[in-house]
């Protein structure tokens, strides 16, 4: 569903969006965090892991140029030069792509426990 006066996707479609797009670039263990209830940060975490730099790389790229072609561009864009956990700040969506030590790390889903979560299952989102 898109918004009729600016043609920007809804929440729920920009999530599915970004999840098709992580999937086209092999993101792994994708998990949505809708954290509205808890915080005024943002509404939504949407969460992946890379396998290698290049990976977050591709993924990060890949968001952000197919977004950028519907007008939505993100707020900010952190960690891009290290590229061990690049934050792509959309205000309502915060994407999260994390190497395997950083996810396990930081435990972003431990953070926000009490968070309802949807775990992607690839063959759902493609």
């Amino acid at each position: 569903m898109r918004n009729k006066k600016n043609n920007i996707p809804s929440s729920e479609s920009l999530i599915k969006i970004i999840v098709k797009l992580m999937l086209t670039k092999k993101a792994l263990d994708i998990k949505i965090l809708y954290v509205d209830k808890l915080t005024s940060l943002t509404d939504v975490f949407i969460i992946c892991t890379s396998k290698s730099g290049p990976q977050s790389k591709a993924i990060t790229n890949h968001i952000k140029n197919e977004l950028e072609k519907n007008g939505i561009k993100p707020t900010h864009i952190e960690g891009y030069q290290q590229l061990k956990w690049v934050l792509m700040d959309y205000i309502s969506i915060t994407i999260n792509i994390f190497n395997q030590e950083y996810r396990e790390y930081y435990n972003i889903e431990r953070l926000w426990a009490d968070a309802k979560t949807e775990i992607i299952k690839e063959s759902i989102a493609v």
